[in-house]
């Protein structure tokens, strides 16, 4: 018998998280590891369970999630727009309440690139007279 799953991929910066729900009791998995263990601080926990709080459907799912790429906030929002994609195939009739939130737009700032005679993007040395 075929379980069923919803799959979507999220993204940001550097982040690339592949998402799947499976029915189940609100459990996020990422990366073989619990949540609470991946992810230290709180604020990245919620702004990885926004989507589902925002749709009701926290209890309804568990989440699985590999993630590569980038630091653990890019990550923590690859994981939500991964989230909120794969809730769209599982309802149709959430994608106003996220389009709303702004839960599907990929958000395209990146760094900014390194110039030559720089330091870092815009990050000049140190002035001195002498």
């Amino acid at each position: 018998m075929a379980k069923v799953q919803f799959m979507a991929t999220g993204r940001r910066k550097k982040s690339v998280a592949r998402v799947r729900l499976v029915p189940g009791d609100g459990k996020v998995i990422i990366n073989k590891r619990d949540m609470d263990t991946y992810f230290g601080l709180e604020t990245l926990k919620i702004i990885v369970n926004q989507p589902l709080v925002l749709t009701g459907t926290k209890d309804k799912y568990d989440v699985v999630v590999n993630v590569h790429g980038g630091g653990f906030t890019g990550q923590a929002g690859a994981i939500r727009h991964g989230i909120s994609r794969a809730l769209i195939k599982s309802d149709e009739n959430l994608r106003g309440a996220l389009k709303r939130a702004g839960f599907l737009t990929r958000d395209p700032r990146m760094k900014e690139r390194k110039k030559y005679g720089l330091k870092k993007a815009r990050r000049a040395p140190q002035f001195s007279k002498r």
